[in-house]
């Protein structure tokens, strides 16, 4: 499943839904892995083993030990003498501190089990009685992750500080949480967070309520879940099933999270797996879910939630024998199990020969639905787990094949105009047996039998021809760069460790052995300079993928009409629920919906509140960008330990643009990437760039700035390289600025048929993105660019560029010409860069060579850019089973000025009254709102939500929640602390200059900075109220954009007499 994310400028709130997708080792290794020069070297107070005598008095018996190289880290096992459970415990001088507890959790059927019992664990627990600890950690702590994940074969539950005593209160939430949860007790609990009938009144419809059943609805209505999960139940593992328990309020920039989190879990498994637990889905299919009952969801966690059957990981520099002191309370209180043998996963056999299965999927009934076909071939790669050589051999295969725009397979296959898109994610391995999957969308039907034979012709060519030495070169260095850089964005390095080791160890493999790369990574290397690459990659091609016959080859069809039948499936199924069901019957399920909903809207009582462990301000710790000149130019300099990697920004001001070129813009900046010059073709320039540095970015950045009419408007070029390679980064950002020509028509339109795919996907995956830009488009100049150039307009201009590119090539490569004369400039450029010291004054005789090669102009005139989109209410109709729903206005409008508090106030109408109402009672995926302080827009805003107008009600309802409210010193407390988490969030040094540079670009000081840091910790209940005021302008004068399914919008406007223009976007 696609994750969804809502994400605008940098200091805004960010909504992220839980779908994880565990990457394959070789991605885990190049972009969240830890080096071998990456942390400060471990300091011996730290490293000190816990003597035996002290593990021994908690319960423990040390199993092994080792220091390992790649991590500066020691590591021990132990495994606690009573129950069995195994410990992990890796000591460093990280302070962003990682604890996280695993259970192997294998289901029998598709109910969801596992789902639902990771979302139920996190409401209410033996010590902290209360409807959701969960949240009440989410307000006030000073979290660095805060989260739990349900794969197809086991349930992780991981948090992360760098606050030791926040650290250890999350740690006693969270260890109640699993082995002493409410909800086994709670039937209510299990029909919110699952499922159940709701009947309001006996004379209305009964429908379907549950949290996870309408986020897998949501799940279940994007056409690349169907491809996987047809797959899957065909051949294996079930994915989209992270569950990120909730969405989180963080600002950060989630794109910054390495690739162990990405889009899609893999889900081509289904029909892979037909024989074991990956057969199943342990999301839940939505036809399936109702099947399941209160008494299986205990047995259930009864079972599998036992010390026996757990895994349990500590890493950072906090004290280890404290660890075991902690865990021995709650492990000492159980026997021994046989959840172990009851739980281990078994391995599929592999096929003698390969399968095939058509599926249908929802498909909007206009467009042309020829063109809408996918097909995808899956392998089922080995019947049994492979060695750490082999599988980072397959590693950089996979990246070879697939990981660039230059890869072969990749390449041939996009560049064929056999379809729009890749599908598929190439090399999976991080369940018990791996699996390989490729394939493309938007194909005609006529021509799958060609996508199928063009993949086959293109596998049997690399592996009788090998890859060229270039290519090998530049994947050798990405991933080499990736782990002496050891970025892993706001996802901590320890978690990204525990992920890694959890994946061998999951299967009774030992938890050492995928930390330590470096001996397969040598080894590789070795063998590849003495017998050449083609003797380690071609034998991989042939025996895994050419000669295996378990092959499972997926086809979906486009049905405009399933999105009907199912709808009208469900409601036959209900209404014969309802026939079946006596007067009384139907009495008693109508004052069952009230009393639930009662409960869920139910504020928790003070004591119970009181349960849950927080900080107190005192615990918060208290609170240098260098501005200089190079040729004329500014740069920003920032001084920080970057393990002598140089991080650079170019900065190119857009306002002269034309405002009708605005949308080619996203076009532009992947031409330049992925164009070749008059001397490279684009293969080579991305060899080139591969080889020589860390990778290079080029993208638009639009906001708006408080105070001013005009909206701050960039094209960014990010790169990365080490110390000794800066020059060459810096020749190279100059060659794809200046030198790469926009002559390659077929190759642009394959870029635009990308575009319009992933476009397409967004809007069935990520509606309340979608509308977000909408509402920003209808009320600012800034939001009206950014919808211009990734939103619903963006689509439309899409569709219309692709007939341009056929019927006016020369007038297209002429405008994506005009935006570089208007970009290039010296004037108006912007230079930002994060290195130590010394590699900062390295770097400026190579910066004033560049700036040298760039053009003068004598000023940068602004573009006349005035356009918004119209303010009425929008419905954007598309096939679906769930809705998003947004509301917004501009409160700077109505007079407001910024205070600090309205971080904490929007914060917290997220996480009650909206998590209350939006989520828990009307049973959407997550409900939240979001404050942009640059722009005035305070918005509203749902995610996989089976209601509309209700929601619409709830969103009209905040002003007066929060005039209305009272609370505590302690919860206002926790409010301020939970924000301050955020605004003071945990930034490596990259993205510590980066902020700095956004926060240069929109005129924030740190004075202003400090001034709002002051207020937060000022905020009080008076301010709550105020604001209360403040918000009743989005009531009274707010825009609604909802991205929602033809018949909800049909039954609105009915009820609400044409509350919504309607426009059909699929």
């Amino acid at each position: 499943m696609e994750t969804a994310v809502l994400l605008r400028s940098s200091n805004k709130l960010i909504f992220n839904p839980r779908h994880y997708s565990p990457h394959n080792f070789f991605r885990l290794l190049s972009s969240s892995s830890i080096s071998s020069s990456s942390l400060t070297p471990l300091n011996p107070h730290h490293a000190s083993t816990v003597p035996d005598e002290v593990a021994e008095k908690y319960g423990f018996e040390k199993v092994s030990g080792e220091f390992i190289g790649e991590c500066k880290s020691k590591a021990v096992l132990f495994k606690h003498k009573k129950t069995g459970a195994e410990v992990m415990s890796v000591s460093n001088d990280d302070e962003n501190k990682v604890f996280g507890i695993v259970f192997r959790t294998p289901p029998k059927d598709s109910t969801g089990i596992p789902h639902i019992l990771e979302h139920s664990v996190l409401c209410g627990s033996r010590k902290y009685p209360l409807k959701e600890p969960f949240v009440e950690l989410l307000k006030g702590s000073l979290h660095t992750f805060l989260n739990a994940f349900t794969y197809p074969d086991r349930t992780c539950y991981p948090v992360a500080s760098t606050n030791t005593k926040d650290f250890y209160n999350l740690v006693d939430v969270y260890l109640d949480a699993v082995f002493f949860p409410k909800c086994v007790e709670d039937y209510q609990t299990f029909q919110q967070e699952g499922w159940h009938f709701e009947l309001n009144d006996p004379s209305e419809e009964i429908s379907y309520k549950g949290v996870v059943f309408n986020e897998m609805k949501g799940v279940y209505s994007q056409p690349d879940n169907i491809l996987g999960r047809a797959a899957q139940q065909a051949s294996s593992p079930i994915s989209n099933c992270f569950d990120f328990n909730h969405f989180c309020m963080q600002s950060v920039d989630y794109l910054d999270i390495p690739s162990c989190l990405s889009t899609i879990i893999h889900e081509y498994n289904f029909a892979l797996f037909p024989d074991n637990t990956y057969g199943v889905d342990s999301g839940g299919d939505p036809k399936v879910i109702p099947k399941l009952t209160f008494e299986q969801f205990k047995e259930f966690h009864g079972k599998y939630y036992h010390p026996s059957n757990a895994r349990i990981w500590f890493y950072g520099d906090d004290d280890p024998a404290e660890r075991l002191r902690i865990l021995s309370e709650y492990l000492d209180m159980f026997d021994a199990s046989s959840a172990p043998n009851e739980s281990r996963v078994e391995q599929q056999k592999l096929f003698s020969e390969p399968v095939r299965i058509i599926e249908k999927y929802s498909a909007g009934d206009g467009g042309d639905l020829k063109k809408k076909h996918m097909i995808c071939l899956n392998w089922l790669l080995a019947d049994k787990p492979l060695d750490m050589e082999t599988e980072l051999t397959l590693g950089f295969l996979d990246h070879l094949m697939l990981g660039t725009p230059a890869s072969p397979l990749r390449k041939i296959l996009l560049e064929s105009g056999l379809g729009d898109a890749i599908v598929g994610g190439g090399i999976e391995d991080e369940l018990l047996q791996p699996q390989f999957s490729i394939g493309l969308k938007g194909v005609f039907e006529e021509d799958i039998q060609k996508v199928e034979e063009l993949v086959m012709s293109t596998l049997k060519k690399l592996k009788e021809e090998g890859f060229e030495t270039e290519a090998v070169e530049a994947s050798m260095n990405t991933i080499e760069f990736s782990l002496r850089e050891n970025n892993t964005g706001s996802f901590p390095r320890g978690l990204s460790l525990m992920l890694r080791s959890i994946s061998k160890w999951i299967y009774d493999m030992n938890p050492f052995e995928p930390l330590k790369y470096e001996k397969p990574l040598m080894a590789l290397k070795a063998r590849i300079a003495e017998e050449g690459s083609k003797a380690a990659f071609s034998p991989l091609i042939e025996k895994f993928i050419l000669n295996n016959p378990h092959c499972v080859t997926v086809e979906m069809q486009p049905d405009p009409e399933k999105a009907s039948h199912d709808e009208a499936a469900e409601r036959e199924i209900l209404e014969k629920v309802k026939a079946s069901m006596t007067e009384e019957d139907l009495a008693e399920l109508a004052r069952a919906t009230q009393e639930l909903r009662l409960k869920q809207e139910t504020p928790d009582p003070p004591e119970a509140l009181r349960s849950v462990p927080s900080l107190i301000l005192r615990d918060i710790p208290k609170e240098p960008i260098h501005v200089g000149d190079i040729n004329g130019v500014k740069v920003l300099k920032h001084d920080l330990f970057t393990n002598d990697v140089l991080y650079a920004e170019i900065v190119f001001n857009m306002r002269s643009l034309k405002q009708e070129l605005l949308p080619l813009v996203p076009l532009f900046c992947q031409s330049l990437l992925e164009m070749g010059t008059k001397d490279l073709t684009f293969v080579q320039l991305n060899q080139l760039i591969g080889r020589k540095t860390g990778g290079i970015s080029v993208y638009p950045f639009t906001s708006s700035v408080r105070g001013r009419e005009d909206p701050c408007s960039h094209i960014v070029v990010r790169g990365k390289a080490m110390a000794g390679r800066v020059e060459d980064l810096f020749n190279l950002v100059n060659c794809v600025l200046q030198e790469v020509r926009f002559t390659d028509q077929q190759r642009f339109k394959q870029f635009v048929s990308q575009s319009k795919a992933r476009m397409e996907n967004r809007l069935r995956g990520s509606g309340h993105g979608i509308a977000a830009a909408r509402m920003d488009a209808k009320l600012n100049v800034a939001g009206w660019i950014s919808e211009q150039m990734g939103g619903v307009s963006y689509l439309e201009f899409l569709k219309a560029l692709e007939k341009r590119v056929d019927q006016d090539w020369a007038g297209v490569s002429s405008s994506l010409e005009e935006i570089r004369i208007s970009l290039l400039s010296k004037n108006g450029c912007l230079i930002n860069m994060t290195a130590d010291g010394k590699n900062l004054t390295n770097s400026e005789k190579y910066v004033s060579k560049f700036l040298d090669l760039l053009p003068s102009k004598s000023s940068v005139e602004a573009a006349a850019w005035n356009a918004q989109l119209s303010p009425g209410n929008e419905a954007i109709v598309i096939p679906t089973q769930v809705n998003y729903v947004g509301k917004a206005a501009n409160i700077y409008d109505t007079g407001y000025k910024l205070h600090g508090s309205a971080y904490v106030i929007s914060k917290y109408i997220s996480n009650t009254w909206l998590w209350d109402r939006v989520r828990v009672s009307g049973g959407a995926y997550g409900g939240f709102c979001d404050f942009d302080t640059h722009s005035g827009v305070f918005s509203f805003l749902s995610y996989r939500d089976p209601n509309l107008l209700k929601t619409l009600d709830v969103y009209d309802g905040s002003g007066a929640f929060l005039r209305e409210l009272e609370m505590d010193n302690d919860t206002l407390t926790k409010a301020i602390i939970g924000t301050i988490g955020d605004v003071d969030s945990y930034q490596l040094a990259d993205a510590k200059g980066y902020s700095s540079l956004l926060r240069y670009l929109l005129g924030i000081t740190e004075e202003e900075r400090q001034k709002r840091r002051e207020e937060i910790l000022s905020t009080s209940l008076k301010d709550f109220k105020e604001f209360g005021e403040v918000i009743e302008a989005v009531k009274d004068k707010g825009v609604s954009v909802v991205v929602a399914s033809p018949e909800d919008v049909d039954a609105a406007n009915k009820e609400r007499s044409n509350y919504f223009d309607v426009k059909k976007a699929l």
